[in-house]
């Protein structure tokens, strides 16, 4: 079963992101993803994932009477913000909550699995 698993983090949405993708002033046990990365993809569980930029960068598309509306930023503010996501393949959701657990962000923040429709 597939997963989309969102990592949040507790920041402003405009701040952004240090060294790959990982959040500035991150705690040295968050600073850890390539490890989870490495580990996930050799149990070929994890098939695609990136951080993403901060929700000042995002644009929100609407059609409202036909029409294409666009907004710069991001469509609510947030305390916790999105910082990047991951598309899992697990036997069950089991698997999935044991995956997204040993992810370095869920010690501090927060690890979102929601699964696709099948």
């Amino acid at each position: 079963m597939k997963y989309l698993m969102l990592v949040c983090v507790n920041r402003p949405a405009d701040e952004g992101a240090g060294d790959l993708g990982r959040p500035v002033g991150a705690a040295p046990d968050e600073m850890d993803v390539d490890t989870w990365v490495e580990e996930m993809d050799g149990r070929g569980v994890r098939l695609l994932g990136e951080a993403i930029r901060p929700g000042s960068d995002s644009t929100t598309v609407r059609v409202r009477d036909g029409k294409v509306l666009l907004t710069d930023g991001p469509y609510a503010e947030t305390k916790d913000v999105i910082a990047g996501f991951d598309v899992l393949d697990c036997a069950n959701l089991d698997e999935a909550v044991e995956v997204a657990s040993k992810h370095p962000m869920a010690r501090s923040n927060v690890v979102e699995l929601r699964p696709f429709w099948e």
